[in-house]
């Protein structure tokens, strides 16, 4: 299978809540717009896939999916999202296998980690 584009579509709760946590809590930016009422949909960038938000849905139990958010610089992020108010669920810090990470919760309860690489972290160096 050759994949050449990827997303992850999420059918929140509260669509409006949601769309203003993605798109101006965390600021992610817009890719594309569609439809109005419950057939309206935004898709945001999240670096080299889709972040797809459309309809509603009820609350479902999120302990088998998480995004996983790549930034450059987690310090600025977590200042950032602290004073908006985020659900922090895990502050930044270095995690045994190297990585910089902070657990935040979406309004619905979905756990997305952000994750800075730092400099001297093997994912840094490619073969």
């Amino acid at each position: 299978m050759e994949v050449l584009s990827a997303r992850v579509i999420l059918r929140p709760v509260d669509l409006e809540r949601s769309l203003h946590f993605y798109g101006q809590t965390l600021g992610l930016k817009i890719y594309r717009e569609y439809g109005s009422g419950k057939g309206r949909g935004v898709v945001f960038f999240i670096g080299g896939g889709y972040l797809e938000l459309t309809g509603n849905g009820p609350a479902v139990d999120f302990e088998k999916l998480s995004l996983w958010l790549q930034v450059p610089d987690l310090d600025a992020v977590h200042t950032r999202l602290a004073a908006a108010g985020v659900d922090i669920v895990d502050p930044p810090q270095r995690k045994p296998w190297g990585l910089l990470e902070m657990w935040i919760h979406d309004p619905d309860g979905l756990s997305i980690v952000v994750v800075e690489v730092p400099e001297d972290h093997p994912l840094r160096r490619r073969a």
